[in-house]
């Protein structure tokens, strides 16, 4: 009986042993655009899976615009497309951002194009941002250069994202009437208002995420913060308040 009882405790030992060892843990020029609005599917994939087998990986992320993308008068990091490719690295277990800019302070549709086609990045884009037309509007361009030009950009951005429309986010104008340089100019924002609708339009026409951050840059002359020491451009609180926007956007984007 003893020695039943001896092999009992043994066999016991063994099995919780097994037991406890067999869990595994998952895991870039010019002074230069309502409520906020995204036009993306709900994401259910689990937050923490990215790659089971390879938990590590590169996403290649292609910010497009002028000095709002650039991030006039802002640091390197300060700039909207560095917040969210810092927010992303964090928020996506394993994850790396190679970020790529394309953007010059005073840059219209026209500019942007012809620096596309000069640079000609590779057509791999994991994530491609857009955002684009202030100069347009600044410079008193005709509106119907923008209605030509930016749905040309926006397929160009598709053809970069890997010809995936849903790879690329199209960014409101925000809107330079409420800074001190714009001084409350009801003008400028009926314009700004123009090109932000014919984006938005657009987007949803063509099944394509716009991300709205307009109604951040109208609190302005309410609250200085949010706007650059140059009294013109989004400071990089204002960005930040971007990002908070794009992030679920593009993390749904990377891990669909």
């Amino acid at each position: 009986m003893k020695m039943i009882s001896g092999i009992s405790v043994l066999f016991c030992s063994l099995f919780f042993s097994f037991c406890s060892n067999s869990e595994d843990a998952v895991v870039q020029n010019s002074p230069m655009t309502t409520a906020p609005e995204t036009t993306v599917p709900p994401n259910e994939t689990p937050a923490d899976t990215l790659n089971p087998v390879n938990p590590s990986v590169t996403y290649k992320y292609l910010a497009l615009g002028d000095s709002y993308t650039i991030g006039q008068n802002v640091c390197e990091t300060c700039r909207f497309p560095a917040q969210l490719k810092s927010k992303l690295q964090s928020g996506i277990s394993g994850a790396a951002i190679d970020l790529k800019i394309i953007a010059v302070t005073g840059w219209t549709t026209t500019n942007l194009k012809s620096a596309i086609a000069s640079q000609n990045p590779s057509n791999d884009q994991d994530l491609v941002t857009l955002l684009i037309g202030v100069n347009n509007q600044y410079q008193n361009k005709p509106f119907s250069l923008y209605e030509q030009e930016f749905p040309e950009l926006v397929t160009k951005s598709i053809a970069l994202a890997k010809g995936d429309a849903n790879n690329v986010i199209v960014v409101s104008i925000p809107d330079y009437a409420y800074t001190p340089y714009g001084n409350g100019n009801a003008a400028i924002s009926m314009q700004i208002e123009q090109y932000n609708n014919f984006a938005k339009n657009y987007c949803i026409e063509n099944h394509i995420a716009f991300v709205n951050i307009t109604d951040i840059t109208r609190e302005g002359l309410d609250q200085p913060s949010l706007v650059a020491s140059d009294g013109l451009h989004p400071s990089e609180s204002a960005y930040a308040r971007f990002v908070e926007r794009l992030f679920p956007v593009a993390k749904q984007m990377l891990m669909p």
